[in-house]
């Protein structure tokens, strides 16, 4: 069968298969920052912007998805743009593995949407079903919380003891 969807902007018809989930039919189609960790909707790895919803993309049946819009981490920004969020995560050193960030950043987006302001407590909230090995939480909660910042307009936290290059000049290193 055929479903309409509007993935990161885009307009598609996409052939899917009675049983096909979400996030199966989305890595086929190119979009691989949704990760599939448990085929459940537990782990959190498969989230993506359901008509600005969280949805655990895995446990979403593709064709009950017909006629949405879908926003998945590469709808966010690029490797030479990155979102607000994306960059707190890179300057916080929020990112070991990768296989769980795109779904946190996600829900990091979800929740800031909703609620610009965040305490910790809201933010530790919203990502206690994104199953993390690697960073043990904290990291991405302090991006998170710095990205709501950057998005209200209050300077990018240094988290590198100022050794930040993205804003001076590259000119000659051997100087």
């Amino acid at each position: 069968m055929k479903v309409d969807l509007t993935i990161n902007g885009e307009r598609k018809t996409v052939e899917v298969r009675e049983n096909d989930d979400l996030a199966t039919v989305l890595r086929w189609e190119g979009y691989t920052g949704v990760k599939c960790g448990c085929d459940g909707g537990t782990c959190g790895a498969s989230k993506v912007l359901v008509d600005g919803e969280t949805e655990m993309a895995c446990g979403l049946a593709a064709e009950d998805a017909d006629g949405f819009e879908i926003e998945t981490i590469e709808g966010l920004g690029s490797q030479d743009d990155l979102h607000p969020i994306q960059q707190a995560f890179v300057d916080h050193f929020a990112v070991q593995c990768g296989f769980c960030i795109p779904g946190m950043v996600i829900e990091a987006k979800s929740l800031i949407a909703a609620n610009p302001d965040p305490s910790e407590a809201e933010v530790r909230e919203a990502i206690d079903n994104n199953i993390c090995r690697c960073t043990g939480y904290q990291k991405p909660v302090e991006a998170i919380l710095d990205a709501a910042g950057r998005m209200r307009g209050e300077q990018a936290a240094v988290t590198d003891g100022g050794a930040r290059v993205d804003s001076c000049d590259r000119g000659d290193l051997n100087e």
